[in-house]
């Protein structure tokens, strides 16, 4: 039986996502958070059409890295994760906190200070929102590759949560299948793995440069088509 094509459906070649803003009524703070507030958004999906209210985590974006060695593994970091009770297996990532740092320098600084670690090598691996329906969060991750260590007198002193932070090399391939037996729970990490994976068949050739851009983080549309601008 042929498939029926729905109007305005894009081919399988070309389809992604796309921006899309709708016209802007009000924006305002409804709580503010010692690192991110909650916004209330009035907003219509069409001109003239009925005002809509949306409560969503204002984020500044964050970056994170997945290491791979000359061995094939890849690095994970245990961390304990306070609203859901859990030590979870990680990537190294952070914020993107600094005001005009570039976002791989970002990511380069969160090596840094979570794992003691250099790379000489980065290339975008994938682009994430992490819970488009209640965070504006966009996370980029990096392949990070040609593996240093930070010299010693150079060492980030790890805090809180941070410090107990715990580092484990496994094979890429263990990897996805923790991911798909359910025993890594981190999306950064479960979709970092899982691409990697997917990247390593055409030897990384085909992933981005680590300059590449990146319309989709909150800092490239701070402001609407309609000249409507987020304000509290």
């Amino acid at each position: 039986m042929a498939e029926l094509a729905a109007p305005g459906v894009h081919s399988s070649a070309d389809f992604g996502d796309e921006q899309s803003p709708r016209r802007l009524h009000s924006s305002a703070s409804v709580y503010r958070g010692r690192i991110w507030d909650v916004v209330r958004d009035e907003f219509s999906l069409t001109d003239g059409g009925e005002h809509i209210a949306r409560d969503y985590i204002r984020h500044p974006g964050a970056v994170a890295v997945l290491v791979l060695n000359e061995e094939d593994q890849v690095l994970l970091i245990r961390q304990y994760r306070h609203p859901v009770r859990m030590l979870l297996w990680e990537i190294p990532a952070g914020l993107l906190d600094e005001e005009g740092e570039e976002f791989v320098d970002a990511a380069a600084r969160e090596l840094a200070e979570e794992a003691d670690l250099t790379a000489l090598e980065w290339k975008v691996l994938i682009d994430l929102f992490l819970s488009p329906g209640s965070s504006s969060e966009a996370l980029r991750v990096y392949l990070a590759r040609g593996i240093g260590r930070v010299p010693e007198h150079e060492l980030h002193v790890r805090t809180h949560e941070e410090s107990e932070i715990e580092l484990l090399w496994v094979d890429l391939d263990d990897a996805v299948a923790a991911v798909l037996d359910g025993r890594i729970h981190s999306p950064s990490a479960a979709a970092a793995v899982l691409a990697a994976r997917v990247a390593r068949e055409q030897g990384f050739d085909n992933l981005r440069p680590a300059s590449s851009p990146w319309p989709e983080h909150p800092s490239r549309h701070s402001t609407w088509p309609n000249g409507a601008v987020l304000r509290d």
